[in-house]
């Protein structure tokens, strides 16, 4: 709430630390303090000694390795939504085919732990991955198992449909992926509770432990169309926005470790949150930066 609280008391707007001890008076100094330097370039921009301004709805684009997560404190993130370049080549190589045209990897488990390192207590962590078969479906196990040990809970598993899109290719055509929800520790109360507590304009006071709202049977959302894509594996805006409504707060901070496209940058301004995306490959950070318009991005540097 600290975070919150300097947003809405000095929105675009100029403060000291002294001003920031004032706002949050029931808290003390050193937290104060040290939630600004956390959410520096985030929520925060020095610009001046003791002197602190508001970044609204900014977005974070860092040139660098995903699975290096040293830069982000603990429990600085409100949620990660992340598609991982899958390293499955027996399905995506063979003949004349490549279906992947950049580099991938499989996950370990410091990858996880990294993830509940930096992820708040109760936040959700959504992790896009393919449809199971017959070449993945060993690796897609390892991957709730990884999500466990590091204290995430498995929370639901909903399919992508690709509207109209199909892939003819393999022993089925293909035409959905699966977005994988964890929370780190039992979920935290995002749910109204539209039967204990209403407000006299009708919305809720009370809220649940879980997402905002039943988690729909899939998501049907058109693909992006080939001739439009900035990345191979390009997910759409819609399906991002549509995730972030039930997953996260306005002005809260969403996590990409692998931006690709930028999609959920673009996605989280247009919800009113604040994005963090880091993307290895340098050509897709310059059109991440392009698409997202330089004055929103704050800052690109290497980690």
């Amino acid at each position: 709430m600290i975070v919150e609280n300097l947003i809405e008391c000095f929105k675009n707007a100029r403060f000291t630390l002294k001003e920031a001890y004032m706002a949050n008076p029931d808290v003390n100094k050193e937290s104060v303090r040290a939630r600004i330097y956390e959410n520096l370039g985030i929520a925060f921009e020095r610009v001046g000694r003791g002197i602190y301004t508001t970044l609204d709805n900014s977005c974070l684009l860092i040139e660098g390795n995903g699975r290096n997560l040293s830069a982000l404190a603990d429990e600085s993130i409100d949620c990660i939504v992340t598609d991982h370049p899958w390293d499955d080549k027996k399905a995506t190589k063979g003949g004349s085919r490549n279906f992947a045209n950049y580099d991938t990897f499989q996950y370990v488990q410091e990858d996880f732990d990294e993830k509940a390192r930096v992820l708040k207590n109760g936040s959700f962590l959504c992790e896009i991955i393919p449809a199971e078969s017959a070449t993945n479906y060993e690796y897609l196990y390892k991957i709730k198992e990884m999500a466990k040990k590091a204290g995430f809970e498995y929370y639901a598993k909903v399919s992508w449909k690709k509207g109209t899109f199909v892939s003819n290719t393999g022993r089925k055509a293909k035409n959905t992926e699966d977005i994988l929800f964890f929370t780190k520790g039992k979920a935290r109360a995002l749910r109204p509770d539209k039967q204990r507590g209403l407000d006299e304009n009708g919305n809720p006071t009370r809220f649940m432990s879980g997402a905002n709202g039943m988690l729909p049977t899939c998501f049907d959302v058109q693909a992006v169309p080939k001739k439009d894509v900035i990345a191979q594996s390009e997910k759409p805006v819609a399906l991002y926005e549509q995730i972030l409504d039930y997953i996260s707060k306005p002005n809260e901070i969403v996590l990409d470790q692998f931006a690709g496209s930028g999609a959920l940058g673009e996605a989280a301004l247009n919800k009113g949150r604040r994005a963090i995306l880091i993307e290895l490959a340098k050509e897709k950070v310059e059109k991440i930066a392009c698409r997202l318009k330089m004055n929103k991005i704050k800052e690109a540097y290497t980690c």
